[in-house]
């Protein structure tokens, strides 16, 4: 199981740094800039929520494979941008598929290092969306999580579900599977639907 989980946390890693070597294609940086960015997109949440549980180092900087899929992934987008720009929604897509797969993955790490049920659910959320924060605020846009359709909430909810398989004793590998479809369901619903939280209105508009 624990080769299984190392295989899934590489490929959230590899679609999410995708997603960020797809934001630098189209933002015009070099290629060491599109590899900063498909690392940042990576492997950020993921060494944010391993300091916050107390593991030391953070899986990302402790195994090399991490930074190597990531490296791939940019390399990939670099000079295959479009083909990759080509397909429905490219970053939209490979965000949403990393956001599932580290939602439930991190809910996962975090329960066993005995992490509360209901804080493991925010740090999973967290490993999910600190990647697309970070490369988003690297090439000076608003980030996503703060306004798109049920991004950081389809996060929870894949999260949740981890944690609440966790609390009723129900086998981690198919909770986390449903977690993560249920995430990126949510996603790709908001995205094609519109799907969307209430959107604070200044006076007067």
């Amino acid at each position: 199981m624990s080769l299984l989980l190392l295989l899934f946390d590489l490929l959230g890693t590899f679609v999410f740094a995708l997603s960020g070597g797809t934001v630098a294609v189209r933002h015009r940086l070099d290629l060491f800039g599109v590899l900063v960015l498909s690392c940042a997109a990576a492997v950020s949440g993921g060494i944010a929520r391993d300091v916050l549980i107390g593991a030391q180092p953070p899986a990302a900087l402790a195994d090399w494979r991490y930074l190597a899929v990531a490296m791939l992934a940019g390399v990939v987008t670099f000079y295959r941008h479009e083909a990759i720009e080509r397909m429905r929604n490219p970053v939209q897509l490979f965000d949403a598929a990393g956001l599932a797969l580290f939602a439930v993955l991190g809910t996962g790490k975090a329960l066993d290092f005995g992490v509360p049920p209901f804080a493991a659910t925010l740090l999973g959320m967290l490993s999910g969306i600190g990647g697309g924060i970070a490369r988003d605020l690297l090439v000076a846009r608003t980030p996503v999580v703060l306004q798109a359709e049920l991004y950081a909430v389809a996060a929870l909810a894949g999260a949740g579900l981890v944690a609440l398989a966790h609390i009723g004793g129900f086998p981690r590998v198919p909770a986390m599977a449903a977690g993560a479809l249920v995430c990126f369901g949510l996603r790709f619903m908001a995205i094609r639907y519109g799907w969307h939280l209430p959107v604070a209105r200044p006076p007067g508009e």
